[in-house]
C-alpha cells in the first residue's frame, strides 16, 4: 500500500484540472469543480426522440425531430456520458452485445463516434461474481468515465480505477498492463482472443486487493484528475445484511498516480467506520488563494475537504491531511426528544450521494440515501471552503431544508447565480446560488436519480418515467417544452460542441438542432 513515486501537483497541473477544452465534456460534472454547467449555445428547446421501428429495438430516425444519431445501450446506464476530442463515452451492460465473443452479464464502456455514433470499441470487464452484495446483477459499469489527452479512467463493476487508451487496441497493446487476454475471460477461466474492438488496459487498480475495500452493491463513482494524480472514492460500505462493515479501516478516498496506478495516498479520518450505508459520492476539486482541496461527500454525512498534496503518516502510509469537514446532517434529524433516529428513518439522518460542487470558493452539496431506501427528509448546504478545521456550525453560508432526500448535484449558472437541484421525491428546486433564496419549485411527479444540467439559459432533466424537461433558467418558472423517452433516464443530460446528450436506461440520444 505504500507509495513508491514522488507526488506533485504544479500549479499549472491545478489550473488544468478545473478547464476543459472548449465545448467538450469529458468527465462528470464537466470539470473538475463538478458544477453541472456548461457554456454551450444553440442547444435546442424542444425535440422528439422518435419511434421504435416495429419488431426492434431501433429508433426510426426519420420520425425524430432535432436528433442527430441514436445508439443502442444495453438495457441498464446511470453514468452520463463523456464526450472528448471527437468520441463519446458511456458506461452500460451487455444486453444488448455489439462482440459476440463477450456474451453474459458484464460491465460495459462503449467509446462511440461524436460525429455519428459508430461503435468504435468496448471495455469488457467480468462480473465479480459476488452477486447483489457487491457486484449487483445487470447495473453494469455506473462511474462515468474521465477523459484526459489519450487516457480515459473509470471505476469498473469489480471495483477496480482502470486507466485505457483512448484508441483501444486499434494503435496496439500499449503497457505496463498486457494480459487483456486474462483480464477478459475473468480469474479461472480461459483467455479470450483479443481484437482491435477492445479496450486497451494501460493499468488496473483492485481496491478490493490493494485496499481491502469491501464494495457495497456496485463501485459507482467517478473520479477527478488533477495534475500528474487521480483522486477516487472506494464504495468501501456494508455488508448485505446492513448491520456491520466488514472493511472498517478501509479508505474512502484515495490518490493515485495517472502514469503508472501506483497508490500515492489515502485518507485516514476514519470515514469507514461511520459508514451510514456506503460511500458512493466522487470526489472533485477547487483551490482558494494557494490552498488546493479535494472534496469528498462521506457516506457518514459529512463533507470533507483533503490536501491533494499526500505526506507521510506515523504509520508508514502516504496520508490525505483534512484541511475541513463539515456536517451536513442537522441535530434535528439525528435525535428527537432526545432520542437517536436510526438510520434508515425516513425522518431520519443521510449520508451523501451527490457530488459537492465547488463554486466561488464556496462548496454546495446536499444528503441522501439509496432510493431503494424511499423518499425522505433531506438539506441543502452552502458551506465557505475557506475555514479549517470542524466548520459543522461556523462554514454554514446557508441551508436549505424544503428538499427531500436526493442523490443529485447541483447545477450553478454563473451567468444569473441561480442554482438548481432535484431530489429523489421528484421536485426540482430553483434558488439564489449566493443567498439560498428560493425562487420556484417544479414538481416533474415522479422520481429522480440524475442531475439537473444547466446550459445556454435552459435547465434540463429527466426523470424515472422517462419524462425529460427544459426549462428556462430564470427566477420565473417557465417550461419550454417535456417529452417522454418511452424508458427510465438515471442519467444526466450533457451537453458538447452544440449538441445535447441524453441517455435513458436503453439508449443514447445526440439531440442538436
Amino acid at each position: 500500500m505504500k507509495s513508491n513515486l514522488l507526488f506533485l501537483v504544479t500549479v499549472a497541473g491545478a489550473v488544468l484540472g478545473l478547464t476543459v477544452q472548449s465545448g467538450d465534456w469529458p468527465q462528470w460534472g464537466r470539470d473538475a469543480s463538478k458544477n453541472f454547467y456548461s457554456p454551450e449555445k444553440g442547444l435546442p428547446s424542444e425535440f422528439h426522440p422518435g419511434d421504435f421501428i416495429q419488431g426492434t429495438e431501433d429508433i426510426d430516425l426519420s420520425t425524430t425531430k432535432n436528433v442527430k444519431w441514436v445508439v443502442k445501450l444495453g438495457s441498464q446506464a446511470y453514468g452520463n456520458a463523456s464526450v472528448s476530442q471527437g468520441r463519446v463515452y458511456v458506461g452500460t451492460n451487455n444486453e444488448s452485445p455489439r462482440i459476440q465473443r463477450h456474451l453474459g452479464d458484464r460491465g460495459i464502456v462503449y467509446c462511440l463516434d461524436e460525429q455519428t455514433g459508430e461503435f468504435l470499441w468496448q471495455l469488457t470487464v467480468p462480473k465479480l461474481g459476488a452477486g447483489k452484495v457487491s457486484d449487483w446483477e445487470y447495473l453494469g459499469i455506473c462511474s462515468s468515465p474521465t477523459v484526459e489527452g489519450n487516457r480515459v479512467y473509470v471505476i469498473s463493476n469489480r471495483c477496480e480505477v482502470l486507466c485505457l487508451d483512448t484508441q483501444g487496441m486499434a494503435n496496439g497493446n500499449d503497457g505496463p498492463f498486457v494480459d487483456e487476454a486474462q483480464y477478459l475471460a475473468g480469474p479461472g477461466h480461459p483467455a479470450l482472443p483479443v481484437e482491435q474492438d477492445d479496450a486497451d488496459i494501460i493499468w488496473v487498480f483492485d481496491m478490493r486487493e490493494e485496499l481491502g475495500v469491501f464494495p457495497h452493491n456496485i463501485a459507482s463513482s467517478s473520479v477527478v484528475v488533477v495534475g500528474d494524480t487521480v483522486f477516487a472514492t472506494t464504495s468501501n460500505g456494508q455488508d448485505w445484511g446492513h448491520l456491520n462493515i466488514p472493511s472498517p479501516n478501509a479508505p474512502c478516498l484515495v490518490a493515485l498516480d495517472k502514469n503508472t496506478g501506483a497508490l500515492l495516498g489515502e485518507e485516514v479520518s476514519g470515514i469507514s467506520l461511520n459508514l451510514m450505508h456506503c460511500n458512493w459520492s466522487s470526489p472533485g476539486y477547487g483551490q482558494i488563494n494557494d490552498q488546493s482541496m479535494v472534496f469528498f461527500g462521506g457516506g457518514d454525512g459529512i463533507v470533507y475537504a483533503f490536501d491533494p498534496k499526500p505526506v507521510p503518516g506515523a504509520d508508514g502510509l502516504n496520508e490525505l491531511k483534512e484541511i475541513w469537514k463539515y456536517d451536513a446532517v442537522p441535530l434535528k434529524y439525528k435525535e428527537k426528544y432526545g432520542k437517536p433516529i436510526k438510520y434508515p428513518a425516513a425522518d431520519g439522518p443521510s449520508e451523501i450521494i451527490g457530488t459537492p460542487v465547488f463554486y466561488r470558493d464556496r462548496v454546495y452539496v446536499a444528503i441522501g440515501q439509496d432510493p431503494e431506501h424511499g423518499e425522505g427528509v433531506g438539506m441543502l448546504s452552502c458551506i465557505d471552503a475557506s475555514g479549517k478545521g470542524d466548520i459543522s456550525v461556523s462554514g454554514a453560508v446557508w441551508t436549505y431544508d424544503k428538499i427531500n432526500r436526493t442523490i443529485s448535484t447541483v447545477s450553478i449558472d454563473p451567468e444569473t447565480g441561480l442554482l438548481f437541484v432535484c431530489d429523489y421525491s421528484g421536485f426540482l428546486y430553483c434558488l439564489d446560488a449566493e443567498t439560498g433564496k428560493e425562487y420556484w419549485i417544479y414538481d416533474m411527479k415522479a422520481h429522480m436519480w440524475s442531475s439537473t444540467m444547466v446550459a445556454d439559459g435552459k435547465v434540463f432533466l429527466g426523470d424515472e418515467d422517462g419524462d425529460f424537461v427544459i426549462l428556462k433558467a430564470d427566477r420565473e418558472l417557465e417550461v419550454l417544452s417535456e417529452v417522454n423517452f418511452g424508458a427510465p433516464i438515471y442519467s444526466s443530460p450533457v451537453a458538447a460542441n452544440g449538441v445535447l446528450f441524453v441517455g435513458t436506461q436503453t439508449h443514447l440520444y445526440a439531440i442538436a438542432e
